[in-house]
């Protein structure tokens, strides 16, 4: 999904190159990030909830973005309908829970996201697609996630990637897991640095203990339910919140406290270690690398390609207006559980 913000802040990300931390005495420490609605769009946008990127936080892992949206009537919203636009130096995670998008890109890939299949698209040096929630679709409902790449892997070929993975049952728990390992269930998908992505399900009132990599940072979005996290339960998370939780944590227990059935999307990742630069729907390592792939995508640059079969009005959505200074470096220091 591309960021349609008419004016997206330039992002400027540093991570701590060298992050060490443990957990005392079995507990672990919980930070709520609260999402900010953007509408995608006109008079009629649909409505997207974004957890990252956003001031306290700007990084969990590589994992750079996340906007959750829906559950979306179409006849209200419109759905989506988003125009031919560029990525640089990123992969694109698509995961839905109702609906059906079509994809297209500048390799020729024509595909359907479907709920519970990912779809994973590498930019690297420069993609184009588009995202259409198809006629059928009468309710959309899903999560649009971003992955940085990091700096020896940022100008890698364009590549494409689907997957559907089985579904594990948990004490009272379905799980999915679409990128990295848990549970003993691995995803085929390949990435750039070691990441975890999965779905889970739970049933009213469920628990589930989930051992975790110490070397990872985690974040628990919730879709539907209340959760608390670990026994204590000291700390609960509500819907399009997400609950961070630093390094060296080897579990995390999640208790649905609503119900009905509670969902939560579940992503990990060791710290990037890089400083990254996002802007509108590129990344880059300075602010004159966004100034370079702004004017290439102006110009129809071949480094993005052309997409074909796309029937919109907009055949070559055009980026906005950059900012005029450079944003002050900001601190993402992996926290520590």
């Amino acid at each position: 999904m591309s960021n349609l913000e008419t004016s997206p802040a330039e992002i400027d990300c540093h991570s701590d190159e060298d992050p060490q931390a443990s957990t005392a005495d079995g507990a672990i420490t919980v930070e709520v990030l609260t999402a900010r609605d953007v509408p995608l769009g006109g008079p009629r946008a649909m409505t997207v909830h974004r957890t990252l990127p956003q001031r306290s936080r700007s990084l969990v892992g590589a994992w750079c973005f996340a906007d959750h949206y829906g559950p979306d009537d179409v006849s209200v919203t419109g759905g989506m309908d988003v125009p031919p636009h560029p990525h640089t130096g990123l992969q694109t995670v698509s995961w839905l829970f109702t609906g059906e998008i079509e994809h297209r890109d500048t390799m020729g890939n024509h595909a359907m996201v479907r709920p519970g299949e990912i779809n994973l698209m590498t930019a690297g040096h420069g993609i184009a697609h588009t995202e259409v929630s198809t006629p059928e679709t009468t309710v959309l409902h899903g999560v649009q996630l971003w992955v940085a790449l990091p700096a020896e892997s940022m100008d890698t070929a364009r590549d494409f990637a689907h997957y559907a993975p089985e579904t594990l049952r948990r004490d009272g728990v379905d799980v999915k897991v679409f990128l990295g390992d848990l549970f003993g269930s691995v995803s085929p998908v390949h990435t750039f640095t070691p990441l975890l992505g999965a779905e889970l399900v739970f049933e009213p009132g469920a628990s589930l203990d989930i051992a975790v990599k110490t070397e990872f940072e985690h974040g628990i979005l919730v879709d539907t339910g209340t959760f608390a996290i670990n026994e204590a339960g000291d700390t609960t998370l509500e819907r399009t919140e997400m609950g961070y939780v630093g390094l060296g944590a080897s579990r995390i227990s999640l208790t649905n406290r609503s119900e009905k059935p509670g969902r939560v999307i579940l992503l990990g990742g060791e710290p990037l270690g890089e400083d990254i630069i996002m802007w509108w729907n590129f990344i880059g390592r300075t602010h004159d690398d966004i100034v370079g792939y702004r004017d290439e995508w102006m110009a129809h640059s071949e480094r993005f390609g052309q997409v074909h079969g796309y029937d919109g009005d907009i055949q070559h959505l055009p980026a906005p207006a950059l900012p005029h200074s450079h944003l002050k470096p900001r601190q993402n220091t992996p926290g520590r559980a």
